[in-house]
């Protein structure tokens, strides 16, 4: 387009202004503000209530990266003090109830009505994942009734990839947002996997460079309790009470009402993985996208895992096509609003 027909376009834009102009002066409306800028008027008012189940995490800055270990040695996670916006986030791991509650409605209504070409076998959770994940192992019980049985309602849903678990938060989205405009609410932001630096800001509870969600140094109470469930030595599952993961909120929550930060299951982060992903990622809600990184960060440590898991700097991955049975999620909602504080 040459100079001379830009300037014409413009020129059209301002007579039609003009005469716009004119003729509102012409009438008053009660829109018109008395010549003021008032905004528009009539829009309902917002307020953002807390999803059931979840808690909130208040936004605030941390240094995100190893507490105490040789952390230039391990160059994969750099101490670096980053700022992260307030969010909702599931007081516990999805549970094999809840996600049970989707997969009915994935029965009910073909995959297609969310506009996906997703097949129900590679949403459904992957119970040979018990018998699977390690030799000579007697996982069949496991394989049969974890994720049918009732007795395991209130575990952790493992045994699901990155991408279903991704896909569990579009179904809750649209799931929450369905029923909120049949009555005439606004939609509420979307349900989706923490980030990373979200993930261990959440873990730590306000406890800033604490090496474990409960603070330091130690794995047991005063009492020689275990504070969370994993593996406290070489063929020693069950001192923490538990064989393989415990039900959700077995152990005490962290400062922010959240429980299981460290150990039950591992769980899956929205991040792709990179060893120098903390350096150059921004200090303000960092995140690192890679669509061709096939590794995703998983953090919390598992019931199958060593201590050094549980710590709230530790980074690990798996493939996002890959199901285990140590891993599985929790999502979190934006707030939106004040930046700072309790007081949403």
């Amino acid at each position: 387009m040459n100079k001379v027909s830009v300037i014409g376009k413009r020129f059209a834009i301002l007579a039609s202004l003009a005469g716009l102009f004119m003729t509102q002066s012409c009438s008053k409306g009660p829109t018109d503000g008395g010549g003021d800028l008032i905004g528009v008027e009539g829009r309902e008012s917002w307020v953002q209530t807390v999803p059931y189940g979840m808690v909130v995490c208040p936004s605030g800055t941390f240094h995100m990266g190893q507490a105490d270990q040789d952390v230039p040695a391990t160059q994969i996670n750099l101490n670096k003090q980053v700022t992260i916006g307030g969010f909702y986030m599931d007081e516990t791991e999805i549970t094999n109830n809840e996600y049970r509650q989707f997969m009915n409605v994935m029965l009910e209504d073909s995959v297609a009505t969310l506009g996906e070409d997703y097949i129900m076998a590679e949403l459904y959770p992957d119970t040979t994942v018990w018998v699977r994940d390690f030799s000579h192992h007697m996982g069949d019980p496991m394989m049969e009734y974890y994720y049918a049985h009732p007795a395991f309602d209130e575990y952790p849903v493992v045994g699901v990839d990155w991408w279903a678990a991704k896909y569990f938060c579009e179904w809750r989205t649209q799931h929450m947002n369905n029923w909120r405009a049949e009555n005439g609410l606004w939609q509420m932001p979307r349900f989706r996997l923490p980030s990373e630096a979200e993930w261990e800001y959440a873990a730590r509870g306000g406890r800033d460079m604490a090496k474990y969600p409960w603070g330091n140094p130690y794995i047991r109470n005063s009492k020689g309790c275990m504070l969370a469930n994993f593996k406290p030595g070489r063929g020693n599952y069950y001192d923490d009470g538990f064989m393989y993961s415990s039900p959700v909120a077995s152990y005490f929550s962290n400062d922010f009402g959240l429980y299981d930060m460290a150990g039950n299951i591992s769980e899956w982060c929205e991040d792709a993985y990179y060893d120098a992903a903390v350096p150059i990622v921004w200090d303000l809600n960092p995140t690192y996208y890679n669509d061709d990184e096939a590794r995703k960060i998983i953090r919390g440590g598992s019931w199958k895992d060593i201590a050094y898991y549980l710590e709230t700097g530790t980074r690990t991955f798996e493939y996002q096509d890959t199901a285990k049975s140590y891993i599985g999620f929790r999502t979190v909602m934006t707030y939106l609003g004040r930046s700072s504080g309790y007081e949403f």
